[in-house]
């Protein structure tokens, strides 16, 4: 599997919430709506989910195994970063 697009929407609103990420994998399938988040222990990335009857929020998609879960988030956390760099505060979207 590889990671061979990725698109980065920062938030301008204040909280957790940092940017809202698409992938694509091997040029044929996107997952949109990847959040970046700022936790206690730094950044890390939430899967796109949705509320279930329950009041519980389930991924929708999600990585079967640690490692490529580690794999997407190094990626996504690059990408973010570098866009920090490249973008200045002032051109960021509303969320």
């Amino acid at each position: 599997m590889q990671i061979t697009d990725v698109r980065v929407r920062r938030v301008a609103k204040e909280g957790k919430l940092k940017a809202v990420v698409s992938i694509t994998i091997d040029d044929e399938f996107v997952v949109h709506d990847i959040k970046v988040i700022e936790g206690e222990k730094g950044l890390f990335i939430a899967m796109p989910s949705k509320k279930a009857m329950d009041g519980e929020y389930r991924d929708i998609a999600h990585p079967i195994n640690s490692g490529t879960r580690e794999k997407i988030q190094s990626t996504i956390l690059g990408r973010y970063e570098e866009a920090l760099e490249k973008e200045p505060e002032e051109e960021v979207q509303e969320a």
